[in-house]
């Protein structure tokens, strides 16, 4: 393995802009467990292990169960996810690669029936925001994968 960047400390700036993203997406209202599941898919789809594990645990903390942890990779097979759960996976999952030539409008009119305009932007803002960490712990190894303890970064 490389040698960990600390991006926090060569770049503060970009660090603290990230962090008042960070803080927006938490104060926003959405149910932190949500907010979880949400963190951890887009962090499956983006092969970022140690946030996998960070929001795994953070998500334990809050509540969530292990069943459902360990089917979210499959989450549409399986039936214990809520409607609005489904909603933003699906809108996570989309909007954490648009490679494909963008949106559906359907899947915005779907995501809709579950959030309001003001949730799915701030739903939207936080998937930008684990895309965005995604992409720094995963060129920079900040820290080993495993290392994570719950409240950690506050």
């Amino acid at each position: 393995m490389q040698k960990p960047i600390n991006y926090a400390q060569i770049a503060p700036e970009g660090f603290k802009a990230m962090r008042g993203l960070e803080a927006c997406v938490r104060s926003s209202g959405l149910d932190h467990g949500l907010l979880e599941l949400v963190k951890t898919r887009v962090s499956q789809l983006n092969g970022c292990a140690f946030c996998v594990d960070m929001h795994t645990k953070d998500a334990r903390a809050e509540g969530e169960t292990e069943q459902r942890l360990y089917a979210l990779a499959a989450w549409r097979e399986a039936p214990f996810y809520s409607a609005q759960e489904r909603a933003a996976l699906a809108w996570a999952e989309a909007l954490a690669s648009l490679a494909h030539g963008g949106l559906p409008g359907a899947l915005r009119d779907e995501a809709l029936r579950s959030f309001s305009e003001k949730e799915l932007v701030d739903l939207t803002f936080a998937i930008i925001a684990i895309n965005g960490w995604n992409r720094l712990a995963i060129p920079f190894h900040p820290l080993p994968v495993g290392s994570y303890q719950v409240g950690q970064f506050g």
